[in-house]
């Protein structure tokens, strides 16, 4: 009846390999499956990492194929920094942390565009620092109280 705004609206649908091309585009891959491979593993460590709503909400804003490598994973009981989790991802896939950091910049990006900025902010809200980096984003730090 009245048109209402919902903190995330619904975004067109991407199909998985709209984003492996998007993927392939932002991190200069030169095919689909090594495109596929990053998407695989940033999308399996951050799945390890977000919980609750924001990790339902996150896996219903991407292709059902990417949703799957995310929601697979069991959340770590340990909360990574951005830099924890680079080294952490390098070590699961045996690659180098600066490998794992330009996966996970070009990954992010595409995860960014599918997610809008309202659920981006809920996701770096409960993530510990350094994650906003890698989503391409500024890291805005609140002051600590000084006792």
């Amino acid at each position: 009846m009245y048109d209402q705004r919902r903190p995330n609206p619904a975004r067109p649908a991407m199909t998985f390999e709209q984003m492996l091309e998007l993927v392939r585009y932002e991190g200069a891959y030169p095919t689909l499956e090594r495109a596929e491979e990053a998407v695989r593993t940033v999308l399996a460590a951050l799945g390890r990492q977000v919980v609750g709503d924001e990790r339902v909400d996150l896996a219903q804003c991407l292709p059902v194929e990417a949703a799957l490598a995310l929601t697979a994973q069991i959340p770590d009981t340990e909360r990574l920094t951005g830099w924890g989790f680079v080294k952490d991802m390098a070590a699961r896939a045996g690659v180098t942390p600066a490998v794992a950091r330009w996966d996970a910049g070009a990954v992010l990006a595409v995860v960014t565009r599918l997610t809008g900025p309202d659920l981006l902010a809920r996701i770096l809200r409960h993530l510990p620092a350094g994650y906003a980096l890698l989503f391409g984003q500024a890291e805005l730090r609140q002051p600590q109280p000084t006792a």
